[in-house]
């Protein structure tokens, strides 16, 4: 008696989704996560009752078990911002059928599958925290059959296995709660050998939680403090009165007043054009600027974002804001700067550089954005308070 072949149906799902403008997180390293699910095979009832049909037997009813629950372990490894390599266990459950006939009997089969997977997978980032990825790769599976009969029917093969690789694929879309913890949702489709001849589809449609490990080292700014005074010295006691000139008592340590300086970094070198994720490029020059501050006395921070004049002075404004709290988080966290002590706020297109006639029209062509580029910047000021 053959065994139904799996055949999955895969469904394309629409999201609309309204987010934060925050930090991504770090392009490369290691993650893990656990997802589950529903898995979802089509059971060929046509082939058993043709199979039965051919034993002489006639099929009354058949009742299918096609949607049990599925899970999946995984690990990768991020290759940078669009690649990674991720390889994992599944287990997609337990499918099954009952076929009733005439003369009375009944054959019952049930299939359990399970295996290893590695995959290739390509990452889309839509905002900061939001993505989108497809994955293809193989997967090395074991399929268990078990056929069961009563009354007049009888299986010849009660329990054959198959072991084998086969291709495998899907696409999925992936939140970012913090640098560490994620959200997924997915659809993937395995291809399976069910052990009695047949290859055919199953789908796992789950969700689940990525952890990425690792990460960098932040790099704490070390604040200048003054010298406790040093006590003056005593006079040493001695058997008879001796006439010992005064110690001179040390000069008092006064610390450097607060420092103010400003710096302008282009928002072209932190940022690609309309965007407010930071470049690689980006990441080094606040690095360097976190490093200088080392030693430095300061009490506040101000971060300040400026466009062009290309778009709505909305969208400007927001897209300066959400710049300048991208500076800030990662000056937070890897440069280690208090985040107590940073202030952000988004100027828009308010505030060029740039003086009325230098740059003329108003069509976003390429000559127009090198022309205000330099509009475009991130000014940080280092400040104390009085």
């Amino acid at each position: 008696m053959k065994r139904a072949r799996a055949s999955g149906t895969l469904s394309l799902v629409a999201f609309t989704v309204i987010v934060c403008p925050l930090a991504i997180a770090d392009d490369t390293g290691w993650y893990g996560g656990i997802s589950g699910g529903q898995s979802r095979a089509k059971i060929d009832d046509v082939r058993i009752t043709s199979g039965l049909l051919a034993e002489r037997f006639t099929v009354t009813s058949i009742v299918d078990s096609d949607r049990p629950s599925g899970y999946k372990l995984f690990g990768g490894y991020q290759l940078n911002r669009n690649f990674a390599l991720e390889g994992g266990y599944f287990d997609l459950g337990h499918f099954g059928f009952v076929a009733n006939t005439i003369p009375l009997g009944a054959l019952s089969g049930t299939i359990k599958v399970r295996g290893l997977n590695l995959d290739l997978v390509g990452i889309v980032p839509i905002t900061e925290k939001f993505s989108a990825f497809g994955r293809v790769g193989a997967n090395y599976a074991e399929s268990r059959d078990t056929f069961t009969g009563s009354g007049l029917l009888r299986a010849l093969n009660g329990n054959p296995s198959k072991k084998g690789t086969q291709v495998k694929y899907g696409a999925g879309l992936q939140y970012a709660v913090t640098r560490s913890l994620g959200l997924r949702a997915e659809l993937e489709r395995y291809r399976i050998d069910d052990a009695v001849g047949n290859k055919g589809d199953i789908d796992l449609v789950s969700v689940g939680l990525i952890y990425r490990f690792g990460g960098k080292t932040p790099e704490r700014v070390l604040i200048a403090t003054a010298p406790e005074p040093v006590a003056p010295a005593q006079r040493a006691a001695a058997p008879e009165p001796v006439a010992v000139a005064p110690a001179p008592q040390p000069a008092a340590v006064i610390p450097p007043p607060p420092q103010a300086r400003k710096v302008t970094f282009s928002a072209d070198a932190l940022f690609d054009f309309d965007k407010s994720t930071l470049k690689p490029a980006g990441r080094q020059a606040l690095d360097k600027f976190a490093v200088d501050l080392r030693g430095t006395r300061y009490d506040v921070i101000t971060v300040t974002g400026y466009t062009d004049r290309i778009g709505s002075r909305a969208y400007n404004l927001a897209l300066s804001a959400r710049r300048a709290d991208a500076v800030k988080t990662y000056l937070v966290d890897p440069a280690g700067i208090p985040a107590g002590k940073i202030t952000t706020r988004g100027e828009g297109e308010s505030g060029p550089v740039t003086k009325p006639g230098d740059c003329k029209g108003k069509k976003a062509n390429k000559a127009l954005i090198n022309c205000l580029q330099p509009d475009r910047r991130v000014e940080v000021e280092v400040a104390g308070t009085k």
